[in-house]
């Protein structure tokens, strides 16, 4: 571009340019660089700079980058989170960095299928109710679109907890996995599906992880928590 100009006005581009972004340390603060590893910049891509990984084979590889800075940087605990809300609940949980945290959104399968090959000492699954429900009852891929709660399995947990048969029935016709948690308020159920989470996520793990599963409700409060 300063070869184009200089060359119109038939002079030689003797300049010095400057690329600054105002306020872009604070900002890189809140994107994903810190996780990959990229502390105090700011990439510069397309027209708003931010990129999403829409697509399910760039988030998938966006939760391999993650997981590879986790292990070049020596972390030996880290969490895979659904979404915001788990984040913030398990990164208070345990106290976790930022760079502990893999933003892994409904692919749980594909994140124990990188980490059985590239495996970190400590994993932590955190997840909302409804989605880790999913999970407890062998989906690795929690998305609405692909993967649907049964809530005959979520009745018959509520009867194996002891529950009585009208909340048996009452859970058996929820509309929401999150209703069921109000209905069988009192019996342990966040943390049965966080045990049956476990048992699910760990026949699809031959490394060695020492794993537990932390599920939230709506509000960010743990409901379940099941360690190694």
């Amino acid at each position: 571009m300063l070869d184009e100009v200089a060359t119109a006005h038939g002079t030689v581009p003797d300049v010095a340019v400057v690329l600054s972004v105002p306020e872009g340390e604070r900002m890189a603060a809140h994107t994903w660089n810190p996780r990959l590893g990229i502390v105090g910049g700011l990439s510069i891509l397309g027209t708003t700079g931010i990129v999403i990984p829409y697509s399910c084979s760039a988030w998938i590889h966006s939760i391999h980058r993650g997981i590879d800075v986790a292990r070049a940087t020596g972390v030996s605990h880290i969490a895979g989170a659904t979404g915001k809300t788990s984040e913030a609940a398990v990164r208070r949980h345990f106290g976790l960095a930022e760079s502990s945290v893999v933003d892994m959104g409904d692919f749980v399968g594909g994140m124990l299928k990188y980490l059985d090959t590239h495996p970190v000492p400590w994993l932590t699954i955190a997840g909302g109710f409804a989605k880790l429900t999913k999970l407890a009852q062998g989906h690795m891929d929690l998305h609405s679109g692909r993967s649907q709660v049964d809530f005959e399995g979520l009745a018959q947990m509520v009867r194996d907890l002891g529950g009585a048969e009208e909340v048996v029935q009452q859970v058996r016709g929820a509309n929401t996995a999150n209703e069921t948690l109000r209905i069988a308020s009192g019996l342990p159920l966040g943390k049965t599906v966080a045990a049956a989470a476990r048992l699910a996520a760990l026949a699809r793990l031959s490394a060695p992880i020492a794993l537990d599963v932390l599920v939230t409700d709506r509000e960010g409060r743990t409901v379940g928590h099941v360690g190694p």
